[in-house]
Order: structure tokens, then sequence, then C-alpha cells
């Protein structure tokens, strides 16, 4: 391959991060979160690899679990947003699926249907992030009718937290007492805790905990939802380093602009490095001058609009780098959050938003 941008996925420190979302959890079971195609990093290796670990993946639809399904993917899958239509229930049979209930009509629709085994059920519980799931009239009917269908086996309790990330925020707390509290009457597996309730709320999953099952999703990328370093945050290892390499160098004179629509003017002498990098590949098109690179392992910045497939970098300080010379966008040395925060918006839409054109590069 000629054109140098790639993304490089450490499966190790992937594995790492598993392994520290049980240890967090008390080694309670995990479902790894591998939707959008595992956050950006590709579905079917980070199942695979984490295969001898994972107790369980999460996805988000049916086509996402058909793709593990068909590469040979043995461990339980389930259906966080559960069935969107009851012709989806033949696969669910078919392949063992877990899957998540959060309306009248999808009970109404596995009453409809006949299995060849039970299915599993998690039955989704609105505690406050008012999404999906039931309210708590609705979670006990749906539980008790559940509980008398003979299509279905075990049936496990779960709720999602709307500001988990937020270390000073008490409605975590909230959410989870309306949990317990609905949950009380009812002797039943419970799935809760995304990564941001693993990382820093320990009551939602932790050994003295009703928890069964914990979530993580974007920790197992070894990126952090904290909207603060936390001790636990800070133990994450980088997973996706984004790559690339200079094309051109120039020097401009004091007063010239660089880029669609003039936004960075040079204010003295400036080199100028051009990246092999654009929002073709994923990178966003609204970061900011200033936001963060590194070339040949030192930090340097953005001067200009990115474009569609190069953005202008500056190397008025790096007098020794060259065309060819290798370009981290966000990864070990760049923080993916730093970028995130220079471009308005989170590491989640970073990761999931890179296209083909970037190949993904595994190593373990």
């Amino acid at each position: 391959m000629a054109r140098a941008a790639k993304a490089t996925i450490n499966l190790a420190a992937l594995k790492q991060n598993y392994l520290l979302a049980k240890e967090l959890a008390g080694g309670k079971q995990a479902a790894a979160i591998i939707k959008a195609n595992a956050y950006g990093h590709g579905a079917v290796q980070v199942a695979r690899y984490l295969s001898d670990v994972a107790d369980a993946f999460g996805v988000a639809c049916i086509e996402e679990a058909m793709e593990l399904k068909d590469a040979g993917i043995e461990q339980p899958v389930a259906l966080l947003e559960g069935f969107f239509t009851a012709d989806e229930l033949e696969l669910v049979n078919e392949h063992k699926l877990i899957t998540a209930v959060h309306s009248d009509w999808q009970v109404e629709a596995i009453a409809s249907t006949t299995f060849d085994q039970p299915v599993t059920v998690w039955v989704k519980f609105d505690s406050g992030m008012h999404r999906l799931g039931f309210d708590a009239d609705g979670f006990r009917q749906a539980l008790q009718t559940l509980k008398e269908l003979p299509q279905v086996g075990q049936l496990v309790a779960m709720t999602h937290y709307a500001c988990a990330d937020e270390v000073e925020c008490e409605y975590t707390q909230q959410q989870l007492n309306k949990f317990l509290a609905v949950c009380a009457d009812y002797d039943l597996p419970v799935c809760t805790a995304n990564s941001a309730a693993i990382l820093h709320w320990p009551e939602t999953h932790g050994k003295n905990t009703c928890t069964d099952w914990v979530r993580p999703g974007i920790m197992l990328y070894g990126a952090s939802p904290m909207d603060q370093n936390t001790e636990n945050s800070q133990r994450l290892q980088t997973v996706m380093t984004l790559s690339s390499a200079l094309i051109a160098v120039r020097e401009l004179e004091p007063g010239e602009p660089i880029g669609y629509g003039r936004r960075f003017v040079t204010e003295q002498p400036t080199r100028v490095g051009v990246v092999a990098m654009g929002y073709a590949d994923g990178y966003p098109r609204h970061a900011k001058d200033g936001t963060p690179v590194a070339v040949n392992d030192k930090m340097t910045r953005i001067i200009g609009k990115v474009s569609m497939d190069m953005m202008t970098v500056d190397l008025t300080d790096l007098p020794d780098a060259q065309i060819g010379d290798p370009v981290e966008l966000w990864g070990e040395q760049v923080d993916v959050n730093d970028v995130a925060s220079c471009a308005d918006t989170i590491a989640y839409t970073l990761y999931t938003g890179i296209t083909r054109r970037v190949p993904l590069v595994y190593k373990s």
C-alpha cells in the first residue's frame, strides 16, 4: 500500500482492558460490547481475539450478530436493542442469541413464536435514561408474562445509566436505587454497569452488589468515558493508533493563509507539513487549529482546516521533519480524548468514524 494512512489495533491492550473490566467488577460476567464494528476496531477480529476470555458479546442489531455467527464466533451474543421485527426471532432461535426486550410488542412477538429451546431474555427497565425500557409497572407486567412463557428460559433484569461518566453526578445513584427497588421482589440475575459505571461506580457492580453481568464498551478500546481522569481510567491501555505520514513540506512567510477558508494565517515564518489524512478517512473536519498531532514522536499541532484527503501541521519547531516521516493522529502519544475535545465531540465518534479507506492493521 502506497498511502501511509492506517489504524493499528493493539489486540493485547484490548484484552487487558477487558480483563480490567472483569477485575473491577469483582469477576462478574462481562459482555464485551462490539457493536458498530467494535467501535471501528473490527468486530470479527476483536471477537476472535477475546474468544478465550469473553463471557459474551453485545451488539446493536441482528446484522451485527449474524456477522459474528457467520464468522464462527461461539460465545453468546446479546442483541442490546432486542429484535426490530418479529421475523428476526427465527435467527434468534437458530443461533441461540440473547435478546433484550424493552416494549410490549416484543413480549407479544415472543409469545407468538415457537423456539427449538427457550430463549434468554434481558428485560430492560427505564431507570431514568428515558430512551428504551419499561416503567416500573410495565417492567413488572413484562416479567410476569415472560416468566409464564415456555418460550423463555433465563430472565435477566437490565438498565442503563445516563450520567455515569460524570464523576460528581448523583443521578447514577438515583437510577441504581430505582432499579434495585423494582428488582427487589424478583430473584433475577442483573445486567448493569456500562464502562463509566465499571470505572467509577462500584456500587453498581461490586462484590457485594446483586449484579451478575457488566457491559464494558468504550473502555475496551482504551478511551476513558469519564469527564475527568480517575485512578481506574488511567489504567486503560491504548488500543488504536491512527497514523499516516508527511507527503509535502513547505516554508511560508508571515501573513500567508493555509487551507480552505484561510482560517489560519501565519504570524511568523512557518514551516508547514502536509499529512495524508483527512475527513474522508474519518478524521474530524471541524478539528480546531491547535489540535495535537505527533510528527516523528514530537508533539505539534494542526494549522488550517482539515480537508478531504489531507491536513496541514506546524513544523516550525521541527526543522528535521521531512517527507515520509510518520505522523500520529491519535494513539500512544496523542490522547484520542484530547483530539475529540478539540473537535467538540467524543472519542466514540472518532473511532466509529474511521472509513474503509483506512486499513486496520492488527498486532498482538
